[in-house]
């Protein structure tokens, strides 16, 4: 993969407004309590860009009923400008979801881009606490103010994915990684069995530590395509989906580092939470 990829470019505001138009909702979806605090998400878009942080990755969710077309939730993905053309192998990014329709608070999570999979990792509460506000009484002064809390621990997660780094894990190790991430993924009747999402689809997947199995499972659950070879009754080949949806990966991505965590902790990784509920 081309490591130009990593350099990231700053979407404009005709680019969010053509992928996300919730984004820039001018009011919230009818029928909300008047309790409700109205914030553009846009509002906040230009106060983060203000404070150097700019918009890299932005999704909308596909709404269940039509009326909320337009206020659906939307997930938006902020690099800060300092290092939109770095090459370094991973980058902090703030991710922020909304929505106008009281479908979710006002979220702040920190996120992981690393460059070899270009896949969004989401750190998990255990190791960053997201930050919720609710719509009720919304500063948007304070939304950018939080931001820069993601900016104070950035040493952190340097810190904890060089632990991830250093952890050797063997292959038995291994499979009981790709087991629980399975079942976070799927609880029961997963289509393939754990040795599948330990397949490396590049040789710089290759190695045998946390942070590359962690980052090797995550990829096949999100992305999907993995295979064991088993055929459902129709003889169809079974295999891992992509996963759409927004809080399914971020569910996920929370889950798969907090597994990591338990294995630093020398515990077993047992799920916590799983997507099938």
């Amino acid at each position: 993969m081309s490591t130009i990829n990593f350099k990231a470019s700053a979407l404009s505001t005709e680019t969010l407004q053509q992928a996300a138009p919730s984004v820039f909702a001018r009011a919230a979806a009818p029928g909300l309590s008047p309790r409700y605090t109205f914030v553009p998400t846009s509002e906040i878009v230009e106060g983060l860009r203000e404070a150097n942080w700019a918009p890299v990755q932005v999704e909308e969710q596909r709404p269940r009923k039509v009326e909320r077309l337009g206020f659906q939730k939307h997930l938006l993905r902020f690099r800060q400008v300092e290092q939109m053309q770095t090459l370094d192998e991973w980058n902090v990014e703030l991710v922020l979801l909304n929505s106008h329709d009281a479908g979710c608070a006002y979220q702040l999570h920190a996120g992981i881009y690393r460059r070899i999979c270009s896949n969004g990792l989401v750190v998990s509460e255990a190791g960053f606490e997201a930050l919720r506000f609710r719509h009720s009484g919304l500063d948007p002064v304070e939304v950018v103010r939080a931001s820069l809390r993601v900016i104070e621990f950035m040493p952190q997660v340097s810190r904890r994915i060089q632990d991830f780094r250093t952890r050797s894990m063997s292959w038995g190790e291994q499979l009981a990684f790709a087991r629980a991430a399975l079942a976070v993924r799927f609880e029961e009747d997963a289509p393939v069995d754990p040795g599948s999402l330990l397949e490396a689809r590049r040789a710089e997947d290759s190695s045998s530590d946390l942070w590359t199995i962690l980052n090797r499972v995550q990829e096949h659950l999100i992305r999907g395509g993995a295979s064991d070879g088993r055929r459902d009754r129709n003889g169809r080949l079974r295999t891992v989906r992509a996963l759409r949806g927004i809080d399914s990966k971020v569910t996920l991505n929370k889950a798969l580092w907090g597994l990591a965590e338990q294995v630093i902790q020398g515990s077993e990784p047992t799920p916590t939470v799983s997507l099938s509920v």
